[in-house]
């Protein structure tokens, strides 16, 4: 049985790390059995989770994860996409990693009054004087991550708009298709479920007013994870988000109408 490293659920989502929520999602996509593992980290090959054990066979990375399941298994996540859809689907999910995650980091983590609310509270578990330091430490580097990425040498305003265009970017693709990709579910859409969860219910304040530009709502994103703990909070009882005196940086209300609609189907993948 392939052994997922993570972190754990925190903040309402499956998992802190949405590349962590993106590899348990191409297990579940796969049908693959696997087991979670939170006990990892300090052993982690490349110093960041997630990582899988494959029967004495350790695989770093989502994407390497994903090409590792692929080659083993025998499993094509983006069965039927030709190269030119490859390539877009490709495109999306780097659109999502390598930008849309920092935008959503540096609200999470730079922000005083979103870091309270989320990040500093994921180490209450920790012992005093550890519960005081490590998060001192852990902000530090993360800070200067985003800063030496680049994307935090901009303004608030200006990163929100950035991140605002990628969503946007991303909504108007799907449009009314039932995937990212068309009518089956590919690669990509493991992905963009695992960074928009992180959008949509994160401690978080808006930091946008950006509004909905559609009318109508439909199935929450969060039919696509029967299993998350977020569906079973008070305040989001029912898969349905409840008002919250902290809302995410991304306006929950827009990006529950612009880009929740993944059908019930993913919601019957695979759970061990």
């Amino acid at each position: 049985m392939i052994t997922l490293y993570s972190f754990g659920p925190a903040f309402g989502l499956p998992d802190m790390s949405p590349f962590v929520t993106k590899a348990e999602m191409l297990l579940k996509l796969a049908g693959l059995d696997y087991r979670m593992d939170t006990s990892g980290f300090s052993k982690a090959p490349k110093g960041k989770l997630p990582y899988i054990d494959d029967d004495g066979e350790i695989v770093a990375d989502s994407t390497f994860i994903r090409r590792h399941i692929e080659r083993k298994y025998g499993i094509d996540f983006d069965k039927g996409l030709d190269s030119e859809q490859r390539a877009i689907a490709w495109a999306f999910e780097r659109m999502f990693e390598d930008h849309v995650y920092w935008a959503f980091l540096h609200a999470r983590w730079v922000d005083d009054a979103n870091f309270n609310r989320g990040p500093r509270v994921y180490f209450d578990r920790l012992p005093i004087p550890m519960r005081f330091i490590v998060p001192r430490v852990a902000r530090r580097q993360l800070k200067a991550q985003i800063m030496g990425h680049g994307i935090g040498r901009h303004t608030d305003a200006e990163i929100v708009e950035l991140g605002t265009r990628s969503l946007d970017a991303a909504a108007d693709f799907l449009g009314r298709k039932t995937y990212m990709m068309g009518t089956e579910p590919s690669g990509l859409d493991a992905t963009a479920f695992a960074f928009l969860a992180g959008a949509l219910c994160p401690s978080s304040k808006r930091r946008s007013s950006r509004r909905p530009s559609a009318t109508t709502t439909s199935r929450p994103m969060w039919a696509a994870w029967p299993n998350a703990s977020i569906r079973t909070t008070p305040k989001c009882a029912n898969g349905r988000l409840r008002p919250q005196a902290h809302t995410p940086p991304y306006s929950d209300e827009w990006i529950r109408i612009r880009l929740t609609r993944w059908p019930m189907s993913l919601g019957r993948c695979h759970t061990p």
